[in-house]
Order: structure tokens, then sequence, then C-alpha cells
């Protein structure tokens, strides 16, 4: 499946915010690194728990800030929310060509969004050592995506390179 071939449509920071939630983005932009950050993030949080952009903003606060359990929780949240909307299981198991076929065919930035967080959440995995689970996330994302356009590849090799090297004795 080729996951750039597809008519233009709206994509997820498009869609409306309620009001004040964008400034308080901005705000948590402002102030980066700093309390009111993350504040102001959970702000925008509780007012729109399920928009994409507020999600976005939140994993990628907490992901360059190294907070990878929040980062972690964020990104699987918005695996839930976007695959809920295009008819993909929420913890990304068992996806296959057909199954995402037909989410592509509801709304394919949606589709590949779901995918892309997908890889973050595998490559989170990978950060904290979590190698089996990083593969196992990886594995079904190249094989959908046969012309590598998410770039899963060269993660699912490095992965596999290190369980590989996880499991070769040491030689004294």
């Amino acid at each position: 499946m080729d996951l750039l071939h597809f008519d233009p449509e709206p994509l997820y920071f498009e869609d409306p915010l309620p009001d004040g939630v964008l400034e308080l983005i901005e705000r948590a932009g402002e102030h980066y690194g700093a309390p009111e950050a993350e504040q102001a993030l959970a702000e925008a949080g509780l007012k729109a728990p399920d928009h994409l952009l507020v999600l976005v903003a939140r994993y990628r606060y907490h992901f360059y800030r190294h907070q990878m359990a929040e980062a972690q929780r964020v990104v699987w949240h918005a695996i839930d929310v976007s695959g809920a909307r295009v008819g993909l299981p929420a913890d990304g198991g068992g996806i296959d060509a057909d199954e995402v076929a037909t989410a592509a065919h509801r709304s394919m930035t949606l589709t590949r969004f779901y995918l892309s967080a997908l890889k973050a959440a595998a490559y989170i995995r990978l950060r904290e050592g979590d190698i089996s689970g990083a593969i196992q996330i990886l594995q079904p994302l190249v094989q959908i995506d046969d012309a590598d356009r998410l770039g899963s590849k060269v993660l699912l090799d490095v992965a596999r390179a290190a369980e590989e090297a996880s499991q070769t004795p040491i030689a004294i």
C-alpha cells in the first residue's frame, strides 16, 4: 500500500478547537520547560482531551523533555482516538493491509496519523528497552507500508539488531 497516494483532505490540526485551547498550547510553547507549560498543556487536555492537535502538542512536549512514560501514555491515547475515527484497533495489534486500506478509504490522513503514532509508540518502547514490544508494533507497519513511506523499516532493523545483540553471549 502506498501511503502517499491520496486525495487532499482536511488534516487533524485543521479541526476546530474549543475557545482558548490554541492560546493554551501557545502559552506552553512560550514557557517551555517551566511549570506554566505543563499546566497550560494539562488545561488544554482537559478542555479538548481527544483533539489530535492537543495530543500532538502534549506528546511532543513530554517526548522532548524525556518524560517517556507520559509521552507513551499520550501517544497511546492518540492511537485510540485516531483509530476509533477510522475503525482501527486502540492497541494497534492485529492490523493488516486490508484493514488499513479500509481505514484509508475513510480518511487517509487519519490513517497515516494512526500509523505514525504507532511508530512513535514503538520508538519510545525501543528507547525504554522494550525491544520485543517495539518489534511487535513495527513488523506489521513494515508489512503494510511496503514503500516504507513512514520510515519504519530502519527502526525495525535497529530493533532487530538490538534484540540480536542482547541474545549474543559475551565471549571471555
